[in-house]
């Protein structure tokens, strides 16, 4: 760290310390039980659990890719008094630093919650890993110098995963927050109940389609594909600022063309500028597939899954 950011730093964490540290008020704010989430679907999922006896704050700005996520002196210093922090490890470095520095007993890992898949980043023999699960995360993170995590992170992009995480956040609020703990767990159930329903909608909506391949800008729909029983053919790995190499272009121009795509999908917080050129090289159109990794510009998660499916359905000629 900087000089200059290192004695902000410290002259922020001696503010808040001796404006609330060891206080009995410790991880409230107003009131309500303080929490921290990292990213937008798991502020999302921590304010519907949470409800009214949580503040809920966002470490990542609306429309900035999450992974490149930097931390200000002011956000460190608040870690060390909130509540919780919910977030996924080896996704964002600077929140696994905070986390480890300054809330290592209150970091909910919202991945250990669930089996996670391997981080591969999808081609043409996509169809023969469909199904695989891998060993749960523990151990599997980023390494020193930002080297690739190895598994799949966009755990929210399977509703039912999910559903699991929001009764695992419930359990962990409970504990932490024993006086609110009826309303962290009915709430939990209800939002889990929720995603259930959205799984169910989303598997009857891509029950019967004419294909099962999805070509993506980045793989991050392995969760997705896995829970739906369709094929993620990924143009970049990952992680969305990896460029492709000219091979692999050509590699999967060669299998769309093959299974007759007819849609190349984009995203919102990464440049089209790939995706388009495939698609005019195989003929196709292009269309936007959410990660919903930041807060979409209109609606929420849910409306944004939604939106997700109907799109799929549309590509993949669903009946």
């Amino acid at each position: 760290m900087h000089t200059a950011g290192a004695l902000a730093l410290m002259t922020v964490l001696a503010t808040t310390a001796a404006c609330g540290s060891g206080s009995a008020d410790s991880g409230k704010a107003g009131g309500a039980f303080g929490v921290s989430a990292a990213m937008y679907p798991l502020q999302w999922l921590t304010e519907r659990v949470g409800g009214p006896d949580t503040a809920v704050t966002g470490l990542a700005k609306p429309g900035v890719e999450p992974h490149d996520l930097e931390l200000s002196p002011i956000q460190v210093a608040r870690l060390e008094e909130t509540g919780l922090v919910i977030y996924i490890r080896g996704v964002q470095p600077a929140v696994d630093e905070a986390v480890e520095q300054h809330a290592a007993d209150r970091g909910f890992d919202a991945a250990t919650a669930v089996r996670t898949l391997p981080a591969t980043a999808g081609d043409d023999h996509a169809d023969e890993h469909a199904g695989e699960t891998g060993e749960e995360h523990a151990g599997e993170h980023a390494g020193e110098g930002g080297s690739p995590i190895s598994y799949d992170p966009h755990i929210w992009l399977d509703p039912s995963r999910f559903a699991t995480v929001a009764t695992k956040l419930g359990e962990r609020l409970a504990a932490a927050d024993p006086a609110h703990a009826q309303g962290y767990r009915e709430r939990a159930a209800k939002v889990a109940a929720e995603l259930t329903a959205l799984d169910g909608e989303m598997a009857r909506g891509l029950r019967t389609c004419a294909s099962n391949a999805i070509v993506t800008s980045h793989a991050a729909f392995a969760y997705l594909a896995d829970r739906y029983r369709l094929r993620q053919i990924g143009v970049s790995g990952v992680n969305p600022d990896a460029e492709p190499a000219p091979a692999r272009l050509a590699q999967v121009a060669e299998v769309a063309r093959r299974e007759k795509v007819t849609t190349i999908f984009t995203e919102s917080l990464v440049s089209p500028k790939v995706a388009e050129v495939l698609a005019i090289e195989v003929g196709a159109k292009t269309a936007v597939l959410d990660p919903i990794e930041s807060r979409p510009a209109s609606g929420d998660y849910t409306s944004a899954m939604r939106r997700n499916l109907t799109a799929l359905q549309a590509a993949l000629r669903c009946a």
